[in-house]
């Protein structure tokens, strides 16, 4: 059981686990992958360089250390030593982790500008900037703080989906589900959408120059998990002729992956299906989070926080639904005289769509686990 006394804030692990030649070079080779990305921020003009230096240092670096770390050990659970690592004891490293995490998902939502992202038609600097030639090879036009992040989060769930698989070499289902979980992240959730995005099915203008708005074009996500998909937005961008019959067939689907697969699946199979082997963020809690799903309290009070948060979410997602399509269907801003967006789209997608699955749902699982979204407050 777990013990206060085990916890280490030293920067030093006192029982070290001597690694060997091919493991150093492995490793320092992933953390410069990092450190080049963040060379980035000195808005360099070697933006191509930068972004193919960084990937490929940090996904051949985290693959061979991994391959090298997991290649000689039986068959089984390897998880030995996590409570004496100060990164996954909730040591120094962790709470260095999980403020930067949370300092970036802040950055992404609210302070854009701050990672790059250009401003009136200025030229994207930072992070941003570097991951342009990307953006430009893919779709023809410059990146977005949610293009590098989706790519970020794509690349992320492969690499360490890889590094999660060869830990469980010999486990049928958790391979299976780590592959099904990395082609649904990187088919449905970023190759369909900027495929889409590319030849303008969202996103877009119409002949007239005129700007018809943006819909989800993740084929997995579903309400209520895509809390956003009845705003009047998303439904007139769906609706809209130039994006059709694209458009028509994912408002279709969505309907459907709600009313149907969703509850028949999950009857049949449970929720996992979607949690654990769909699911974006599952799918980054199980490979990225992997390292630290220890830290999740296994107490029955969590237990029964985790029945009222869920359900409480649930409940606000229902209501802020139902306000939404009143206001779509009656074409009024407002009903009982509150506004829509300002006290039921806007609250829900600040407290929950950005800082609880965001900020806190990942930039805490150095501190609170791998699925503190999933287990707290998906609906």
């Amino acid at each position: 059981m777990e013990k206060e006394e085990d916890k280490s804030f030293a920067f030093s692990n006192p029982h070290k686990i001597e690694l060997t030649h091919i493991q150093k070079i492995s490793y320092s080779s992933a953390v410069l992958g990092i450190l080049i990305l963040l060379v980035g921020y000195l808005n360099t003009d070697f933006n191509t360089i930068i972004l193919s230096t960084s990937i490929s240092f940090f996904s051949i670096g985290t693959i061979s250390y991994a391959f090298s770390f997991y290649s000689n050990k039986s068959k089984g659970i390897k998880n030995d030593h996590v409570w004496f690592n100060p990164l996954t004891n909730k040591g120094v490293w962790g709470w260095i982790l999980a403020i930067s995490l949370s300092l970036f998902y802040i950055l992404l939502y609210w302070f854009p500008e701050y990672l790059g992202q250009a401003k009136n038609g200025e030229i994207n600097s930072g992070i941003v900037g570097v991951f342009d030639p990307l953006s430009i090879l893919i779709k023809n036009k410059p990146a977005s703080q949610w293009f590098v992040y989706g790519t970020l989060y794509t690349l992320i769930i492969l690499i360490l989906g890889i590094k999660f698989i060869l830990k469980y070499w010999g486990n049928r289902y958790q391979v299976t589900r780590t592959v099904v979980v990395i082609l649904s992240q990187t088919i449905f959730a970023y190759i369909i959408p900027e495929i889409l995005a590319a030849l303008n099915y969202n996103d877009s203008y119409d002949t007239k120059g005129e700007y018809i708005g943006w819909f989800d074009t993740d084929l997995k996500n579903t309400w209520p998990l895509d809390y956003d998909f009845f705003n009047n937005w998303h439904l007139n961008a769906m609706q809209a002729e130039a994006y059709q019959p694209i458009g028509k067939i994912y408002l279709v689907w969505g309907i459907i992956m709600f009313l149907v697969v969703t509850p028949l699946l999950t009857y049949f199979v449970g929720k996992r299906w979607y949690c654990s082997w769909i699911c974006g963020c599952g799918g980054l809690a199980e490979t990225a989070g992997d390292p630290f799903r220890q830290l999740s309290s296994k107490k029955l009070s969590a237990w029964k926080l985790e029945r009222w948060m869920i359900h409480s979410v649930l409940v606000l997602v229902f209501i802020m639904t139902g306000a939404t399509l009143y206001g779509y269907f009656t074409n009024s801003s407002s009903i009982l005289g509150l506004n829509i967006y300002k006290y039921f789209q806007k609250p829900y997608g600040f407290l929950i769509g950005a800082a609880f699955s965001g900020v806190i749902g990942v930039g805490f699982y150095p501190i609170l686990g791998n699925r503190v979204w999933c287990r707290l407050g998906c609906p």
